[in-house]
């Protein structure tokens, strides 16, 4: 007779760092086709509109699925939800990677969005799990800095791979699929912090909602929230056709550049400015947004090229700088109970922001042409950021809810099984000293 031997699982720390290295990757490919955009409207002669439309559908795939299996995984465990989507990301790359025309490319962003959204609670919650301990700030820092540092790198790469390496549209997407399937089997070595409870079917319905306490910042911090994702979306759906067709630069790689350096400037900014008052943060970062996107505008009627990118440069900061502090001032206003359903609203009101105003410049683009479009769309930002600068400083503080740190199922009972043993030790001297 053969016992069953218990499954190995990796260590903690490793866990951490395998949580941080797949949601880096799943956010690197999601700007991965931004870079190629400009090919496959080449290819296939498409319309901006359509272009448009094909990134707007991977966002709201997103949100459809972050407001309904985005908690799943506190009911059946990390270990299966993130398999399920990291095998859902692998099945996206290989119909990007097959693609001959714009029907299989709604639906590889489909299956993209919906990946992502489903991944995206479950490995935010893991980094909180399995981070050092229950009050490290590892976790919620990585949280903070892998939305854009993963745009960045995705759009860097594929532009490297589109401009220089051999077969441009198909060999990003046989790397992330090689390195999504990897990823998938390594999910099942991770331990398990979470233990199965019932409501698994409950958590799907959608739950957003703003608490009293917190209405009147969030509203102030609408304007800054649309203002920053609202020119993320731009960027992605559109910065690879500003540099062809404003800054006449006929380079790949430069179009990833555009989106790397937005993103790549906002990770940099939210890191030093992850310490600072969130209010100055957000007038600052408003401030410098609406100066960079100006400049922005600038540029291309000059077609300055070294103008463009340090303008990029400049609202990038503005845009992380903002968002990130904008969502600190908000998640510091509500109680463990309402916290999950208010940070679903602010990422309703972003994804929004990223989807909506790119899929109008879209529509706009045929008759009012790239410049005109963007000019308009530009200026909307710089009124939106320099309303939020405003808005923030109208509104009254109110007094915040401490952030009290959740230990995981794992440390929980470690807690549980040390506070035994110290009972035990009490009553054993007890009986001796007796």
């Amino acid at each position: 007779m053969y016992s069953k031997l218990p499954a190995r699982r990796m260590p903690r720390q490793v866990g951490f760092w395998l949580l941080a290295v797949t949601l880096l990757s799943i956010l690197a490919a999601s700007a991965a086709p931004s870079p190629l955009y400009v090919v496959y409207q080449d290819r296939w002669g498409f319309s901006p509109t359509v272009l448009t439309a094909i990134f707007a559908i991977y966002v709201v795939a997103l949100l459809v699925a972050l407001l309904t299996v985005g908690g799943l995984s506190d009911h059946i465990g990390r270990r299966p939800v993130l398999a399920a989507a990291l095998v859902m990301e692998a099945a996206s790359m290989v119909v990007f990677l097959t693609a001959d025309g714009v029907g299989p490319l709604l639906i590889a962003r489909t299956l993209q969005g919906l990946a992502t959204g489903a991944a995206t609670g479950a490995l935010s919650a893991g980094l909180l799990d399995l981070q050092p301990s229950p009050t490290s700030t590892l976790g919620p820092l990585l949280n903070s800095l892998a939305p854009a540092s993963g745009l960045a790198a995705g759009a860097l790469g594929t532009g490297l791979l589109v401009q220089y390496a051999p077969a441009p549209t198909t060999l990003v997407f046989a790397l992330f699929t090689a390195l999504f399937v990897l990823l998938a089997g390594a999910v099942f070595l991770l331990p398990e912090p979470v233990t199965p409870r019932p409501g698994a079917w409950a958590s799907l319905r959608p739950r957003v909602s703003v608490p009293p306490e917190a209405r009147g910042t969030f509203l102030a911090a609408v304007p800054a929230l649309i203002a920053t994702w609202a020119l993320g979306g731009l960027y992605l759906a559109l910065g690879p056709s500003l540099t062809t067709e404003g800054l006449h630069v006929d380079n790949h790689l430069v179009g990833g550049l555009v989106v790397t350096t937005l993103f790549g400037a906002g990770a940099a900014a939210s890191l030093v400015v992850r310490g600072a008052a969130p209010r100055r943060v957000i007038a600052a970062g408003s401030v410098a947004l609406a100066i960079g996107t100006a400049l922005t505008l600038l540029a291309l009627a000059a077609s300055s090229t070294p103008l463009f990118f340090f303008a990029t440069a400049l609202a990038g900061a503005g845009f992380g700088s903002t968002f990130l502090s904008a969502f600190r001032s908000l998640a510091a206003l509500a109680g463990p109970k309402d916290r999950a359903k208010l940070i679903a609203a602010v990422y309703v009101v972003s994804y929004l922001a990223l989807s909506v105003p790119a899929v109008l410049a879209g529509l706009a683009v045929p008759s009012l042409g790239l410049t005109t479009t963007t000019t308009i769309y530009g200026a909307g930002v710089v009124v939106l950021a320099l309303l939020a600068t405003a808005s923030m400083s109208l509104v009254r503080k109110p007094p915040a809810t401490p952030l009290v740190a959740v230990a995981s199922s794992a440390d929980r009972d470690v807690a549980r099984g040390q506070a035994e043993v110290a009972v035990r030790t009490a009553k054993s001297g007890s009986r001796s000293r007796s």
